[in-house]
């Protein structure tokens, strides 16, 4: 919205009043709450100020007709701004818009008690008034956008040798290690957006057999043509069998794994679908600089990048790339969105050895994130939500009833 105002009272003994205004919501108990304040301009009585954005909840918690109050101050110094006067309006009212039914006189009560002729201390008026929908990530499932779950491995030599019982890919027979751990925790939560449950899963920095090639995006499950596995128990299986036929090596690339994912996201971007990459590593990136640069190029598309480190090195550059607090750039140029979650996965292991909750947490934390970069896509790009199709009627027919 926003508003100017005609002829204001002058308040200020030397020049001219300094106008505010401040809208407030009426509660259901007929009180009012401020929900905004305009900026101050300066030294006019006919100011024009800037527009403003507010939720309609914050104006009028959704009810339409219900009450806006508003009063226009002369801002001093000292605090003890002057009133002008006040006037009160409704959504419906305001989303009419720029017209004769918005210009509003403002009154000052007092004023008008004293003095015989008054007719009012000036006029406020709408100058334009616009209404937004903001979607939620459920809105874009619910009208059938697609996630895309990859998951890449971390197969370099840091790991430990996978028979010994201090690698991080260790195969107790017993409990999962960190990298299963972590797969699980966030695979069973995305695996529900994602209605075919088939996943692509690599890994990185093995040799391969048979001719020992160090590869930096192979499929886990040993088939080039289709990498995908089915569900979070046919990724677990295909990361069994690969640590039995690779060898561990190096060194730790992340940028080919993640324009691997970049290359799909870029052939839909249309909305229909959105790729999550989760990326599980134990430690010190070799390749920081074509991977800033890969992360700056998937900023564009719909596509976001998890994290998760094992073990105990030292995270760093992880830090840097998640963008939290300095935006990811390559090359002078900045990633357009933040795409990157990063989380050690030792600061989630819950010290009673309760592996339930420690994954909980982990994927709490590790997935918080993804609707907001989700909505971020969406809305630079200006994709709304299809609709969604309606709730499903089971055919009727014959119903049995059965008694419990």
């Amino acid at each position: 919205m926003q508003f100017c105002a005609n002829k204001l009272d002058k308040k200020d003994f030397f020049g001219k009043s300094d106008p505010f205004m401040v809208f407030y919501r009426s509660n259901e108990d007929g009180t009012f709450t401020i929900c905004h304040k305009t900026e101050v301009v300066k030294n006019t009585l006919n100011p024009v100020w800037q527009p403003f954005t507010i939720p309609v909840r914050a104006l009028c918690n959704g009810d339409f007709d219900r009450t806006i109050k508003v009063e226009v101050y002369d801002w001093d110094r000292d605090g003890s701004h002057d009133f002008i006067g006040d006037f009160t309006t409704s959504y419906r009212e305001l989303s009419r818009g720029q017209s004769q039914f918005n210009v509003y006189e403002v009154m000052n009560t007092k004023k008008k008690m004293k003095k015989k002729k008054y007719v009012n201390s000036g006029t406020v008026t709408l100058l334009s008034f616009t209404v937004e929908s903001e979607f939620t990530f459920l809105d874009y499932i619910k009208g059938g956008t697609q996630i895309n779950f990859t998951v890449a491995i971390d197969f370099t030599a840091s790991n430990g040798n996978p028979s010994q019982s201090t690698s991080l890919h260790y195969m107790n027979p017993y409990q999962l290690n960190a990298y299963a751990m972590a797969l699980k925790a966030v695979g069973e939560i995305i695996q529900d957006y994602d209605s075919d449950k088939m996943f692509p899963a690599l890994g990185f920095g093995a040799k391969l057999p048979p001719d020992g090639r160090v590869s930096h995006e192979f499929p886990l499950n040993g088939n080039m043509e289709n990498p995908y596995c089915n569900g979070i128990e046919g990724i677990l299986e295909a990361y069994h069998q690969s640590l039995k036929t690779v060898q561990l090596y190096g060194p730790t690339n992340f940028a080919p794994i993640v324009n691997h994912v970049a290359r799909y996201a870029a052939a839909v971007q249309d909305g229909s679908q959105y790729f999550v990459l989760l990326i599980i590593t134990d430690g010190v990136i070799s390749d920081m600089a074509q991977t800033k640069e890969a992360i700056v190029n998937a900023a564009k598309l719909p596509m976001s990048i998890i994290i998760v480190g094992v073990g105990q090195a030292e995270f760093d550059a992880m830090v840097e790339l998640d963008g939290d607090d300095i935006r990811v750039s390559s090359r002078g140029r900045l990633a357009e969105r933040d795409i990157v979650q990063f989380v050690p996965f030792r600061d989630y292991m819950d010290r009673t050895g309760n592996h339930v909750l420690s994954m909980a947490r982990l994927a709490k934390d590790v997935l918080a994130e993804i609707p907001d970069q989700f909505i971020s896509y969406m809305k630079s790009r200006g994709i709304k939500p299809n609709p969604a199709p309606p709730p499903y009627t089971p055919p009727t027919g014959h119903t049995h009833h059965t008694q419990i």
